[in-house]
């Protein structure tokens, strides 16, 4: 792979012409891909998406823009310190236009990671595909069931929604509308995983194959992307763009240490706790290894204890963390930029397959710190009630929805919506039916798996208010 190509500008859809009073002015491509990410209203309804806590009152807990908006910053950075280290391990062949294009690119990225994470955080992901693992087999279209029509493909597709997948298709058809139309660039390095979803293994040693990054419906767009930047190997599979591999780990640090924050400032866990569990996973006789993983562990949560005992204290306890933490952060991102650079000749060969805090002196830091998340914070009651209301809310959406939809456009008597159903397709916004129309085949099999994708596309873009507003709307009852 080369930067010439993985930087490519080309967009996934048409252009439109530069003004020519502009070109006087000449502005980085990559720029003006971040005017339209942040001024889209898909990037602005994460705003009222939960990143990991439900939302409330509070001032302090992170939503999905916020935690996009730190992703995007520490993935500029990275970016600047991998192509602008002044260390023998700085990679050759990246100049100065390279550089600001790397940096470009992961800051426009990281705005969009989440895109296409459906409301109320990681669990409507699951709610998603677990109603389609369930309903495929129970629904009927004109007398056979859901499954029996599509490919299996189509059916695993449904029954593994992936927010990854989600946004690269949210993108895709966004760009053929040229509302967010994006460059190629920036689309592969969102692709985590270019993986189907029949060949994804969650344990599979190639971390690329660990879930499923783009449906059917969109494999041969994400081709010709791939063709473009350069990710297709000789024997025609996908590798991972190597910035991928940077995108990935700052949405890690960021997870593993801004939402652990938001997690102690709830009252979660205190520092005593913590530091009791951060130290349970190694031995003294680990300590006793110089330069091994849990020594430099180690050394950070000796860090914690003094800085609990210096000026901070004065402060409480959560200044003390809150600074610990920014350490923390600029240790991880400077292994990121080690490995990076030391592992630069496989990933730019695209068979390096593990993350960039692999094998590094603080892999067992950021083990720890998202475990600490499992710990402390997924079973809090707020969480909970969470999960048992999307389970609630993105269930009955999907059963009046999914059953709106089978029909429409219809024109076979004996198989026409509802009226209720056409009360229901009212509902949808005219971009959902256009991308629809659009994109039908007039193969049936594949248009019925196309329409089910709209519905997805219509659920897993509301915001969480809107969910929980549209559910009470629709099931006639107050509140969840």
């Amino acid at each position: 792979m080369e930067w010439n190509t993985l930087l490519s500008t080309e967009k996934t859809g048409p252009e439109e012409a530069e003004p020519t009073q502009f070109a006087q002015y000449p502005i980085n491509e990559f720029e003006k891909d971040y005017h339209k990410i942040v001024s889209s209203a898909a990037f602005r309804r994460l705003q009222d998406k939960t990143q990991v806590f439900p939302l409330d009152k509070s001032d302090f807990v992170r939503t999905r823009l916020t935690h996009s908006i730190e992703v995007s910053t520490v993935a500029r950075q990275l970016g600047i310190m991998i192509s602008k280290n002044n260390t023998p391990y700085k990679p050759a062949d990246i100049d100065g236009d390279a550089a600001e294009g790397i940096a470009s690119v992961l800051l426009c990225a990281g705005l969009l990671h989440d895109l296409g994470n459906p409301p109320f955080g990681h669990f409507g992901e699951v709610v998603i595909g677990d109603w389609f693992k369930e309903h495929l087999d129970l629904i009927d279209y004109k007398g056979r069931p859901l499954r029996s029509w599509l490919t299996p493909q189509m059916a695993s597709d449904l029954e593994h929604f992936e927010g990854n997948a989600q946004a690269l298709r949210i993108l895709l058809k966004a760009g053929h509308r040229s509302e967010i139309n994006l460059s190629k660039a920036i689309i592969s390095t969102l692709v985590k995983y270019p993986t189907d979803s029949l060949s994804f293994r969650g344990g599979d040693p190639d971390i690329r194959k660990h879930k499923l990054g783009f449906y059917a419906a969109e494999q041969e767009a994400f081709r010709s992307v791939s063709e473009t930047v350069g990710t297709v190997t000789a024997s025609g599979d996908f590798c991972r763009h190597p910035l991928t591999y940077v995108l990935e780990a700052a949405d890690d640090i960021a997870y593993a240490t801004a939402d652990l924050e938001d997690a102690f400032k709830k009252g979660l866990f205190t520092l005593d706790a913590f530091t009791e569990f951060f130290k349970s996973f190694y031995t003294e006789e680990d300590l006793a290894i110089h330069n091994s993983p849990a020594y430099y562990s180690n050394e950070l949560i000796l860090l914690l204890q003094s800085l609990r005992g210096s000026e901070h204290s004065a402060r409480g306890d959560s200044s003390a963390f809150k600074q610990w933490l920014n350490r923390v952060r600029r240790w991880l991102m400077y292994v990121t930029v080690y490995r990076f650079s030391f592992k630069y000749r496989s990933i730019m060969a695209g068979t390096y397959g593990d993350d960039l805090f692999a094998e590094t002196f603080h892999s067992l830091t950021i083990r720890i710190l998202k475990k600490a998340m499992a710990e402390f914070a997924y079973d809090a009651p707020g969480i909970l009630k969470l999960e048992l209301s999307a389970q609630t809310i993105l269930s009955f959406l999907l059963g009046r929805f999914v059953g709106a939809a089978l029909y429409y456009g219809s024109q076979d008597e004996d198989y026409l919506p509802s009226k209720a159903d056409r009360k229901y397709l009212m509902i949808f916004s005219d971009n959902y039916k256009q991308d629809y129309e659009n994109a039908k085949t007039g193969d049936e099999a594949r248009d019925l798996y196309l329409r089910l994708l709209m519905v997805t596309d219509y659920i897993s873009g509301m915001t969480d208010s809107y969910a929980r507003t549209l559910y009470r709307e629709l099931s006639g009852i107050e509140a969840v």
